[in-house]
């Protein structure tokens, strides 16, 4: 007998995002994500570190609370945060993400502190 394996988290009451990839002529996809690799700080880590070949969107959902929503504005601004204050280098791609999501000018992403956005 085959087990099932669940869609939803094991834990009551969590909140997952998933990474809305582009794999160019393949197509765009939702990148398979462990269930303990699944939360916000992880996945801005991901994004800033290039672990994602070309992200466009992030979704959060909750399955006990009943919700879910685009939350790729949050984590790009997330992200944004996480290189400005670690003084990190931004990679082309994660530029992109980021001039998408907030418009952020692609020359400045990793390097400017004083814009707010």
């Amino acid at each position: 007998m085959r087990t099932k394996i669940p869609l939803a988290p094991r834990e009551p009451d969590v909140t997952v995002h998933i990474v809305l990839n582009d794999f160019g002529p393949l197509g765009s996809a939702y990148v398979e994500t462990d269930e303990a690799e699944a939360d916000e700080a992880t996945i801005v880590e991901n994004i800033l570190s290039g672990q994602y070949s070309h992200p466009m969107r992030v979704i959060a959902f909750n399955t006990a609370e009943g919700w879910s929503r685009d939350v790729t504005e949050d984590i790009a601004r997330a992200v944004l945060t996480k290189a400005r204050n670690e003084n990190r280098s931004v990679a082309i791609v994660v530029q992109e993400f980021l001039d998408r999501s907030l418009g952020v000018p692609e020359r400045t992403a990793g390097n400017s502190r004083s814009q707010e956005y």
